[in-house]
């Protein structure tokens, strides 16, 4: 694993603190690269910004194409014929990107998982499977994946991590009644979530974008 395979964005001063930002399905990293501008200076000039590129990989609900991918999508009936291999081995990639930060001399309680789409669902994925207490997952317009295993594969290191949820009221992509459900299944095993809605489709929104930063903030400040 190298930063050849991520957008990287340093802090003006030494860094203690860093975000791994996974983005969703077509993608690349450069995609949430332009918001860490947005955010409040005081998060960013102590924080690390990852932006991790994910494989290229066949995506079965388009013809088979090739492109930048978590995992496959099998059919937009979610949660139905879901990738587990495809989840797990980009679980392992995320895994690799916070034992880097760790080298580097970052706490795995100053590191938050965080993603878009595909993305937002690895990062849930692995946070909640995480054995060593992280700072935060932050879970935009995602859902919640293999859900049936969940519960047996939780590590108590972060059954009280803060989790941050927002969707789209008109997201035609994941259904905003998909990332709810996902919410009260969370909330069920015990889990916190901070939930955020707001009148847009499958994207990020200025006021979201100022939710972002001040969770952010709070978490790592």
């Amino acid at each position: 694993m190298n930063n050849t395979n991520a957008v990287v964005i340093e802090p003006t001063e030494p860094a203690n603190a860093s975000v791994i930002w996974l983005h969703g399905l077509g993608a690349n990293g450069h995609d949430f690269e332009p918001i860490v501008q947005e955010l409040s200076h005081t998060l960013t000039r102590h924080t690390r910004f990852i932006f991790p590129h994910a494989p290229h990989r066949p995506i079965t609900i388009n013809c088979g194409m090739v492109m930048p991918g978590w995992y496959d999508v099998i059919a937009m009936e979610l949660p139905a014929r879901q990738d587990t291999q495809g989840i797990h081995d980009s679980e392992q990639i995320l895994c690799q990107y916070v034992s880097q930060e760790i080298e580097r001399g970052i706490s795995t309680q100053r590191i938050v998982l965080a993603g878009f789409s595909q993305g937002g669902v690895i990062a849930l994925h692995t946070g909640l499977r995480y054995a060593f207490p992280l700072a935060g997952i932050m879970v935009l317009s995602a859902y919640l994946p293999l859900a049936d295993t969940v519960e047996k594969e939780m590590h108590t290191a972060n059954c009280q991590i803060p989790i941050f949820m927002a969707h789209g009221q008109d997201d035609p992509v994941i259904s905003f009644s998909h990332g709810e459900r996902s919410r009260a299944q969370l909330e069920k095993l015990g889990y916190e979530v901070e939930w955020h809605s707001y009148s847009m489709q499958h994207s990020v929104n200025a006021a979201e974008i100022v939710d972002i930063s001040q969770w952010l903030s709070a978490r790592l400040a």
